[in-house]
């Protein structure tokens, strides 16, 4: 199975400026994701980025680079320059791995490309994972993903979806057991052709209201594959705590 791998690293970051350059155990975070990205299944494993200094370290490290405008909107607008300028055809699969997350395994990567090669209903492929906490249901940072028996997307929001009308009427609310609340991981695989259009429609009404880009498919009646996770993946870095998270972990693997 041949697909490619782009890795979008931005520069700017109103949390931690310069994070794609940020030093996780000797190397750069960027690298870090570039050697897991690497380790998949992937034909070829691409640094997206629109910052010289970016492009400098990834060229050092021996990485493929794109440059790419400044001025996209989403990361789905990068990745459909990098398709454009590497002129991609039409069926070729890309997968989107974000540039801030050094400890995702190889085998998810190869997952979602594996399972958008063999769903041909849908020409977007995720994951997702069991929401366990009452915590993360109502916390807006924690996506959540509601599918169909045939593992396709019905909705995605910030939102406590489904919504647990008996357990959230007692007095003090519970989570039910069971496995229907669902995290989503923001890896995703693409078509080719589907990135070609993303990019001509404009932004969705729901899009809008819950700051979810993936909205704008399903909106456009796109199918999106979505499946549990073969591995577990770690959070990405976001905030110093992040940061040092990742580099504890890291420094003590190489003890």
């Amino acid at each position: 199975m041949t697909f490619s791998v782009v890795i979008p690293a931005r520069y700017g970051s109103s949390r931690l400026p310069g994070k794609p350059l940020l030093d996780i155990a000797g190397k750069p975070m960027v690298q870090r994701v570039w050697e897991q990205a690497n380790r998949s299944a992937a034909g070829r494993v691409i640094v997206a980025t629109d910052d010289a200094r970016i492009e400098t370290a990834a060229r050092a490290f021996g990485a493929e680079v794109v440059m790419t405008s400044a001025a996209h909107p989403s990361g789905t607008d990068r990745l459909q320059e990098v398709a454009r300028i590497l002129r991609l055809a039409d069926d070729e699969i890309v997968v989107n791995v974000q540039g801030d997350e050094p400890l995702i395994p190889p085998a998810v990567i190869d997952q979602v490309a594996s399972n958008l090669r063999a769903c041909h209903q849908a020409d977007i492929a995720t994951l997702c994972e069991p929401i366990t906490t009452l915590a993360d249901l109502h916390n807006p940072n924690v996506v959540k993903v509601v599918a169909n028996t045939h593992q396709h997307a019905l909705y995605f929001s910030r939102a406590p979806v489904p919504w647990p009308r008996d357990a959230f009427a007692q007095a003090e609310p519970v989570l039910p057991q069971g496995n229907a609340w669902m995290r989503h991981i923001g890896v995703y695989a693409y078509r080719t052709a589907f990135l070609h259009q993303f990019v001509q429609w404009p932004v969705a009404p729901i899009e809008q209201l819950e700051q979810l880009e993936q909205l704008r498919a399903l909106f456009n009646g796109i199918g999106i594959h979505v499946e549990p996770a073969c591995d577990f993946v770690p959070p990405g870095v976001d905030t110093e705590a992040d940061l040092a998270l990742v580099r504890a972990h890291l420094l003590q693997g190489q003890s």
